[in-house]
């Protein structure tokens, strides 16, 4: 498949509410192939559609936690289309984030341990879990980009103002 460029803050596209998905076909899910190798490559655990430039209801993760016997981690990509989520926990959970169209930036956000999601798979099936933990974190992290927000918004003014200070300052550098 293609390695697609990710569009990194502050590009207005990464504002953009994604539309919801019409019709899982061929295109879609060679959309999907194409936004595993981007993520993969990056590297990163989680990608939504719009982090490449298309505003659709579209993301996938793989959180890669366990390690196979050769030490190399044990993929277990995961398709979301058109997700929503259900009854977040009260309970929160501190988590210290990064994001592809971040870089190399991390700060802690907090946001519901728990949640319900219901979504589609490549194969057009419908799904309904409560996912905990990283899960949860990365779902809404990445639900967060189809709503055009990304994660230094749930931080305060100045800590977002330092971000982006260290961000444009990595960018000149390496320029």
């Amino acid at each position: 498949m293609a390695l697609l460029p990710i569009i990194e803050v502050p590009d207005p596209r990464l504002r953009i509410v994604s539309s919801p998905v019409d019709q899982v076909d061929d295109a879609l899910r060679d959309l999907i192939a194409d936004m595993f190798d981007t993520m993969y490559d990056a590297p990163g655990i989680g990608l939504a559609a719009i982090q490449v430039g298309v505003p659709k209801r579209v993301l996938v993760m793989d959180l890669q936690e366990q390690e196979g016997e050769d030490g190399k981690p044990i993929r277990d990509p995961r398709v979301f289309i058109n997700p929503v989520i259900h009854d977040p926990s009260e309970d929160q959970s501190l988590y210290t984030e990064g994001c592809l169209s971040v870089p190399d930036q991390f700060a802690d956000v907090e946001r519901p341990a728990r949640c319900r999601v219901t979504w589609l798979d490549e194969k057009g099936e419908a799904h309904d879990e409560v996912f905990e933990g990283l899960w949860a974190t990365c779902i809404q992290h990445e639900m967060d980009h189809l709503e055009g927000v990304v994660f230094i918004d749930h931080l305060s003014r100045l800590k977002r103002d330092m971000i982006m200070k260290k961000l444009n300052k990595a960018r000149k550098a390496a320029a």
